[in-house]
């Protein structure tokens, strides 16, 4: 599985110390060729960490020949020494493994304002480049963990090529993108264009839907890379939709380990007068801290979610509403229908349907609950 399924690519997954409890916290995904196309996106955060900094400028040549990523630490506000270490770690993977240090895309995540060790993270960067491996892929998933519990990994495979794909992240998951590093290959020949069209569609319909706790990272990027190993040139529209469920499968990985959640939910906006308007519309909901609470407290509180709409600009008719929770109609007309005694919110997996009756469009949003584990994990992070 994960990113060394796709032919063409090594990957490595080291223990370099960055991590005080020595776990696994340096990878290395190593793109063999002939062909060296890549497309990334990144943060839309303003505040940018030091590796984002340097692999929007580096990911503008349209090629990657590798990616070094680190957990223990963001590197992000840390000053001109933490940027001079992204550039000393490119530099020495570039010189390790024969290419230049524009050719070396580079990723950290932790704690904001943590200067990384030189020495450990260098140190990691060579035994990484010595480990490389053809089955290094679940390694290197490993490595890039922070709050994770579990390593996200997904392939695909359609008409000759294959697109692998790791990711890591667990909290901060919100539009645009979320606490996530994802690195995806593909043995595909495809151009840098194409590559950056298909990442671009992919994303805005998979990592942006995500909205855990409305906190946007500093770090994220989603990096593609394609090697060209197969020989083959898919039909763009058919690797596209491939590379979209692969990235909403990771998506909803994601989802499933969020900090502290007890419940995945999913809202889903229907007959919205636009795609936009269904996307305010769920991010509303998925943003009210009280609604979500009562989906913690198992409480079909359908009064939450109409209060969240009204907060749009979306089109709609506020006296004409429908709601319903786990396919209980619990609200029609925005008046009181189905008995929600009737919803079953034991069960991890919730959906919510709001039919805003302006239109055709729909769109989904997933979210989860907030819990008191989500609040302890998060009140001690930096200690």
């Amino acid at each position: 599985m994960s990113v060394t399924a796709a032919l063409g690519f090594r990957a490595s997954g080291v223990a370099a110390g960055l991590k005080s409890t020595g776990a696994p916290d340096v990878a290395l995904v190593v793109n063999d060729g002939p062909v060296s196309s890549a497309a990334a996106v990144f943060t839309s955060n303003r505040c940018k960490a030091n590796p984002v900094l340097w692999s929007e400028k580096a990911i503008t040549t349209g090629s990657a020949r590798a990616v070094v990523l680190n957990s223990g630490g963001a590197n992000c506000y840390t000053g001109a020494a933490g940027f001079q270490i992204v550039h000393e770690t490119a530099e020495l993977a570039g010189e390790l493994l024969g290419v230049g240090p524009i050719d070396v895309q580079v990723c950290s995540t932790g704690l904001i304002g943590l200067l990384n060790d030189k020495d450990d993270l260098l140190g990691g960067v060579r035994e990484a480049a010595s480990a490389l491996s053809a089955d290094g892929g679940a390694a290197a998933s490993t490595a890039i963990m922070t709050t994770d519990t579990v390593s996200k990994q997904a392939v695909r495979t359609f008409e000759g090529v294959t697109i692998g794909g790791m990711a890591k992240g667990a909290g901060m998951l919100a539009p645009a993108l979320a606490t996530m590093l994802v690195v995806i290959t593909t043995d595909a020949d495809l151009s840098a264009a194409d590559l950056d069209a298909a990442l671009r569609t992919a994303t805005a319909r998979s990592f942006d839907r995500l909205d855990s706790d409305g906190c946007q990272s500093t770090n994220d990027t989603v990096l593609l890379m394609a090697s060209g190993s197969a020989e083959v040139t898919p039909d763009l529209a058919e690797f596209t939709a491939q590379l979209t469920e692969l990235c909403r499968d990771l998506a909803l990985q994601l989802l499933a380990d969020a900090e502290g959640a007890d419940h995945e939910i999913a809202i889903e906006t229907v007959n919205a007068a636009t795609e936009e308007d269904a996307l305010a519309v769920g991010r509303s909901v998925a943003r009210s801290n009280l609604f979500k609470c009562a989906i913690f407290g198992k409480d079909p509180n359908w009064g939450r979610i109409l209060a969240s709409v009204g907060t749009t600009d979306a089109a709609f008719d506020p006296a004409d509403l429908d709601v319903a929770l786990n396919g209980v109609w619990v609200c029609r007309n925005s008046g009181p229908a189905e008995d929600p005694a009737g919803i079953d919110l034991e069960q991890r997996a919730v959906s919510v349907t709001i039919d805003l009756k302006a239109g055709k469009e729909a769109a989904t949003i997933w979210t989860n609950d907030l819990t008191q584990a989500y609040v302890h994990e998060n009140s001690a992070y930096s200690s």
